[in-house]
């Protein structure tokens, strides 16, 4: 991921952006999560976890090799003397760790350091010593725009690359409980495409087809479906009347379902940087939730990543 602006865009009208800062206060309410915090050999991931700490979301255990975790905080100014470290080879070990940590019990959180998405991942989802549950593991961004009403949520836009519909069933159904636990009572969501009409040319429009009926079906629960939606139609109730569309979803849409990770990963960087959104982003459909944290992720997107991990596991 390329290194963030100094400044994102901010319009002179925008209303502050206040609702990732309400989550770390709403979690604040709940036991912290003893998380593992995974090859934290950078100040950027030593800190992240430390700052979440001292913001009482989380209890951090860091894996990795010792003397590079060590080294690092020494340079970064940062004491560790009063937190477990339990030393590793490599980040490979680190990951396996973690989540035999968290098969056990022993955490009940995992927080990504500086090592890649897939080895931490590989290790998650492993058919023998991994998390896996009987749902597919899922990636929901929640996203503070500044001129939508509401938080939005965008699923999958970090994890599954090109999700069948089988997939495309449990990432709804993650975001649904991820909105449910944030206190959204019956979430409203749109499955995206690029137009709003079912088409054999385009085959998200027929995922979007069949999700629905999924839903009606009882197959997911605790939500309000709709889809095929193009973006538009999905944000603004005057383009879904433009077009004749009557859904409860068109405008008020919670949880925005993307085709793909391509366009998912788009949009969601397209919200932050040209739209001046703030993210914070979580994994779920393992035993037990992720957090995903970005070396160009700021303080308040680092501690909101946790608020989700708090939110979800204590609710």
């Amino acid at each position: 991921m390329s290194p963030r602006p100094a400044s994102r865009p901010r319009s002179a009208s925008s209303p502050a952006l206040k609702r990732l800062t309400h989550l770390c206060a709403a979690a604040r309410h709940y036991k912290p999560l003893r998380t593992a915090v995974v090859h934290p050999v950078d100040a950027v991931s030593l800190l992240g976890a430390l700052q979440a700490q001292r913001a009482g979301l989380i209890l951090p255990v860091f894996i990795g090799p010792e003397r590079r975790i060590r080294t690092a905080a020494r340079r970064a100014n940062l004491e560790l003397s009063a937190h477990s470290v339990i030393s590793t080879e490599h980040s490979h070990a680190a990951a396996e760790c973690a989540v035999q940590l968290a098969r056990r019990g022993e955490v009940d959180a995992i927080m990504k350091g500086a090592l890649h998405t897939d080895e931490l991942m590989h290790a998650v989802v492993d058919p023998v010593q991994g998390l896996r549950t009987e749902r597919r593991v899922s990636h929901v961004f929640a996203i503070d725009a500044p001129h939508y009403p509401r938080l939005l949520f965008i699923t999958d836009a970090a994890v599954n690359i090109y999700p069948s519909l089988e997939d495309k069933r449990d990432i709804v159904q993650n975001a649904i409980d991820l909105a449910h636990a944030l206190g959204v009572r019956l979430p409203k969501v749109a499955i995206l495409s690029a137009v709003e009409l079912v088409t054999p040319k385009i085959k998200s429009t027929l995922d979007a087809a069949a999700l629905c009926k999924m839903a009606d079906r009882g197959q997911i629960s605790g939500a309000v479906l709709d889809g095929p939606l193009a973006f538009d139609n999905a944000v603004s109730r005057a383009a879904a009347a433009s077009k004749a569309i009557a859904s409860d979803v068109a405008g008020r849409a919670d949880i925005f379902v993307v085709p793909d990770i391509e366009a998912g990963n788009m949009l969601a960087k397209q919200l932050e940087y040209l739209a001046g959104a703030e993210l914070a982003g979580i994994v779920l459909g393992a035993r037990v939730p992720i957090m995903l944290t970005s070396r160009a992720d700021g303080a308040r997107a680092r501690l909101a990543s946790c608020a989700l991990a708090v939110l979800f596991a204590r609710r």
